[in-house]
Order: C-alpha cells, then sequence, then structure tokens
C-alpha cells in the first residue's frame, strides 16, 4: 500500500505471520520465502530443544575428544547440571547422520522428542536407527 502525504511516500508492507499453540507455547507460523510458486506455504517451527540438545551433545563430545574435560560428570559439574542429563545428551551424538540433519533443519518427526531420547534406548546400528525413525512416522 502507498500512501502519500506531502512530499513524504509511506509504504506499508504486510507480512502473512500465523500465531499457533504447540505443547502450552505459541510458534510464529511464517510463509515460505524460498517456494518460487506459492509464498503462503506455511513453515512451522520445529523442536527447538531436540537442535539446543543436539548442539550442545557435539559441543561437549569436542570438550572430551579435545581433553579439555575428562568426563560427562565433569562437564556436569561445570555447567550446573546433573550428571546423567549430559551423559544422555551425548547419547545424541551417536545418531545417524541424516537423522541429525532432519533435526537441525526441523524435518523429524514430531513425536520424535528429547523426552523420547530420554526415555528410551538408542539403537547404536545406524540401519536399526533408521528403521527407528521410519517407524514415528507409522
Amino acid at each position: 500500500m502507498q500512501r502519500t502525504e506531502g512530499k513524504t511516500v509511506k509504504l506499508a508492507t504486510f507480512i502473512p505471520l500465523t500465531i499457533k499453540k504447540r505443547g502450552g507455547r505459541r510458534v510464529i507460523v511464517r510463509p515460505d520465502s524460498m517456494a518460487p510458486t506459492d509464498t503462503l506455504k506455511p513453515i512451522v517451527q520445529h523442536d527447538t530443544p531436540m537442535q539446543v540438545a543436539l548442539s550442545k551433545a557435539f559441543h561437549w563430545q569436542r570438550l572430551l575428544e579435545q581433553g579439555l574435560a575428562k568426563s560427562g560428570t565433569e562437564i556436569a559439574q561445570r555447567e550446573g547440571l546433573h550428571h546423567s542429563m549430559v551423559n544422555e545428551m551425548l547419547r545424541l551424538t551417536l545418531l545417524e547422520p541424516a537423522i541429525i540433519q532432519s533435526i537441525l533443519a526441523g524435518k523429524q518427526p514430531r513425536c520424535m522428542s528429547l523426552l523420547w531420547f530420554q526415555r528410551n534406548p538408542l539403537p547404536v546400528d545406524w540401519l536399526a536407527q533408521r528403521e527407528l525413525v521410519t517407524g514415528f512416522d507409522a
């Protein structure tokens, strides 16, 4: 929309955002700016706690590999966390790379959450992990 007041031109921009509730908190659904044909295709933010946990797990794994921390318990003491939480999150570094990429892109199945990983065993074999993730969508 364009308005002229005297010699000044004012422009107004409309951005089609939708606010939806997800798990008791509000999430902004924004249009997909990458879609060339349909500019109103929504992108929903997925499990950001999973993304944060994954990045922390790889950071902590790097600390262990570089010898800057001796164990998950030492990392937990530094971070002010319970040692079991750090060690559970470190298991995320054992995920298949394709699963990690889908989590970071926000394209993991909706029921795949940090809580699920904390309560269920994670197969070490990547093929078994892939079958497990495929089962989420079923």
